[in-house]
């Protein structure tokens, strides 16, 4: 049981009005610089094949400067109303657990991506401006670049802000194998005199 005073309707106006400026809208979002993703398609997929995220589920991924995967978290938030200060601090938490921060460095290396999957269609809610307002937040306080935000819905993913989409994977698709879902990597070499000094000392 808790005790205490019910919030008087100044104190309610003042924490709605609060929760309200920690989203960020579509054009604030769009001139804050967000770096682009080269191959997003092949981000998408290989976050949903690892993480196979459910509506409600968020996925914080880190990338290095060449786009590879260095560390990524999933989990589910049920926050109503939507509220970035929370997402915030639940972000940061993710990150905090699975990667080292970079704030010593001058400049940021590394980028920080978030995929949420919800219900709805791709048209932008508030819940994703609390979401962007807290991916910009926690980045900072992390020593990450602030990346690219992508919804996950039934019609198929999209990056907002930027307009890119595909229709899979989606909300309700399975994973892809990982043969597909990334770019395998190059074979080893062979030939060459060392090869055939090697070759030629195995048949023996």
């Amino acid at each position: 049981m808790t005790f205490g005073f019910a919030p008087s309707s100044a104190a309610s106006f003042s924490s709605s009005a609060a929760s309200a400026t920690r989203m960020l809208e579509p054009a604030e979002w769009a001139a804050a610089g967000i770096p682009l993703l080269r191959s997003p398609r092949e981000v998408v997929s290989g976050l949903h094949t690892r993480h196979r995220p459910a509506p409600a589920t968020a996925v914080v991924a880190v990338l290095d400067p060449d786009e590879r995967l260095c560390a990524s978290a999933s989990f589910t938030s049920r926050r109503s109303p939507a509220d970035g200060w929370v997402f915030r601090n639940a972000l940061l938490s993710q990150l905090r657990r699975v990667i080292p921060h970079d704030l010593r460095r001058r400049t940021p290396v590394r980028t920080a991506v978030l995929l949420y999957c919800r219900e709805g269609d791709a048209r932008w809610t508030e819940e994703d401006g609390a979401w962007m307002w807290g991916l910009r937040d926690a980045c900072t306080l992390h020593g990450l670049r602030c990346g690219a935000y992508i919804t996950l819905t039934r019609d198929g993913w999209q990056v907002l802000g930027e307009g890119r989409g595909g229709r899979r994977p989606h909300a309700a698709s399975a994973p892809e194998p990982f043969a597909t879902a990334e770019t395998p990597p190059p074979p080893p070499r062979t030939g060459g005199v060392a090869s055939e000094v090697l070759r030629r000392a195995a048949a023996r």
